[in-house]
């Protein structure tokens, strides 16, 4: 069975024991997340929400709280003496699905 969810403007295909990294949510490391916005649940009868799924959760537990590797943004306009060097560190939310309801 699967399911697609929406979160941080996002839309995940997401499984049962999956693993997916999401934007930041709140919540410590070991907490249940739930998400009731869940716009597909697939498997054996395929249900598809306008726009959502009534009554369809899909709850997962948080696994980490972290940041991505860096990205250099660098801004340059020739024979004008501009230069810009700029850093920027992406925070994530690491997530194991444990369960998906229809």
């Amino acid at each position: 069975m699967y399911a697609i969810i929406e979160t941080g403007g996002k839309q995940v295909k997401v499984e049962e024991g999956q693993v997916i990294y999401v934007e930041k949510l709140a919540g410590e490391v070991g907490d249940s997340v739930t998400f009731d916005k869940v716009l597909v649940v697939g498997g054996d009868d395929t249900k598809v929400g306008v726009p959502f799924v009534d009554g369809a959760t899909v709850t997962a537990k948080v696994e980490k709280q972290g940041r991505a590797k860096k990205v250099t943004v660098f801004k340059y306009k020739p024979k004008k003496n501009y230069a810009r060097k700029q850093g920027h560190r992406q925070p994530y939310t690491k997530l194991v699905i444990d369960k998906i309801d229809a």
